[in-house]
């Protein structure tokens, strides 16, 4: 089994050491007791006397009540195999604030050293929440601009699972970042303006950027480089 817990602490750096990944520990946690998916928002991190807080990362079991609209029956892993990672990230809005994503357990360090290294470099997350507090539907998802992660569906225009179904795929900004077919089309109106790249912009993914260099430390794969339809937004493990 992978790691039960895992807690990451980083000092704050500034983006000249961006490279600097987290440092972890780890403890066995015991499973949480069940809550909904529309629990209200862990409390923001507390800034320190000198600066905003440090990264933390804490790994927890979920459980079932937590997963209503995207696990069920049927997908290709079981919900006990996937774990809760409550995490910080930097904001729009220039502030430390607490998010969620639900992975496999494989893919926690993964995870945990990625986001990390993210906060460190000031790269903005508009929010990170559950999925499940849009019913499960990808498109609400993404229309609000959420970062999240597993989700038991299929991969766009394909009868196959999306690595999302496996909890090893992360969306991240899905608005600065779409999904982009071949003909330069993209689902979403709110992010027509997106659909080029490279491109200057708050939170926008670009080539061979810092979030792609990131990702690409712990063997994940961008979207963003696919032939044809580009998916600026995901980053996955082993593709896909």
């Amino acid at each position: 089994m992978k790691l039960a817990a895992v807690f990451a602490m980083m000092a704050l750096a500034p983006i000249a050491c961006a490279e600097q990944g987290p440092v972890a520990q780890s403890a066995q946690s015991p499973t949480p007791p069940p809550t909904t998916a529309a629990s209200p928002a862990t409390p923001s991190p507390t800034p320190t006397r000198t600066g905003p807080p440090p990264f933390t990362a804490k790994v927890t079991r979920i459980s079932r009540d937590r997963l209503p609209y995207s696990w069920r029956p049927g997908c290709p892993v079981s919900y006990q195999d996937l774990r809760l990672v409550t995490m910080t990230y930097w904001g729009f809005d220039n502030k430390a604030h607490t998010g969620e994503l639900v992975v496999n357990k494989t893919v926690t360090d993964d995870i945990v050293t990625a986001f990390g290294k993210l906060y460190a470099q000031r790269y903005p997350i508009k929010q990170m929440r559950l999925v499940d507090v849009y019913k499960g539907d990808d498109y609400d998802s993404i229309d609000a601009d959420n970062t999240s992660a597993f989700n038991c569906r299929q991969a766009t225009g394909s009868s196959h699972w999306s690595n999302h179904a496996y909890g090893k795929a992360v969306d991240i900004n899905p608005l600065e970042n779409p999904y982009v077919t071949a003909d330069g089309g993209t689902a979403h109106a709110n992010a027509k303006k997106f659909t080029k790249r490279p491109m200057k912009g708050k939170a926008v993914i670009n080539p061979g950027d810092k979030v792609v260099r990131t990702f690409a430390q712990v063997g994940w794969e961008w979207g963003g480089a696919w032939a044809g339809t580009k998916d600026f937004q995901h980053f996955s493990k082993g593709g896909g």
